[in-house]
């Protein structure tokens, strides 16, 4: 047993000689060493977890034209104030039954000398036309930015046969 002990302390301490060597496996691609490497700024704004939209023969990178159509009458407007900026919400009242995906589009020729002009448009499908106006109600908020209203003083929100402006 005794032989055994010294037979294993003089291993153990052959042992610190193997550290360096080649048949250590945790010497085989040595030490991390840092690399600062300079990073490029347009690469930083890209976030790598959202893909790229590429083009091909079936998609574009343009962005698709809203196919919506104007809403008949601007019943009501309101402008209200929020910190940062303001909402927009608008009500109209459409010639047919169901409209759907209603938005406010900027309209920027008319746009303008402190104006904004927004057209109340909706997606909507032939149908029958209802004297039920609830049915053909819609309402819409927009967010415009306090960057955006900076010398603005009248916004106007337009349908077919009526529009309706709000003024500071």
């Amino acid at each position: 047993m005794r032989k055994l002990m010294i037979l294993a302390t003089v291993a153990l301490t052959g042992c610190s000689a193997i550290t360096e060597s080649r048949f250590n496996p945790f010497n085989w691609f040595g030490r991390g060493q840092s690399d600062p490497s300079a990073l490029d700024v347009a690469s930083a704004e890209v976030n790598p977890l959202i893909p790229q939209r590429r083009a091909s023969v079936f998609t574009s990178n343009r962005p698709a034209a809203f196919a919506g159509r104007p809403i008949a009458d601007v019943t009501e407007l309101l402008v209200e104030r929020r910190p940062g900026g303001a909402i927009i919400r608008a009500t109209g009242q459409a010639d047919r039954v169901g409209p759907f995906d209603v938005r406010l589009i900027e309209d920027e020729a008319a746009s303008g000398d402190g104006t904004l002009v927004f057209d109340l448009k909706a997606l909507q499908q032939p149908g029958p036309r209802s004297t039920n106006p609830r049915a053909r109600q819609v309402t819409v908020g927009k967010w415009i930015t306090d960057q955006d209203l900076a010398g603005v003083r009248t916004i106007t929100v337009r349908g077919v046969n009526s529009a309706l402006s709000a003024r500071r």
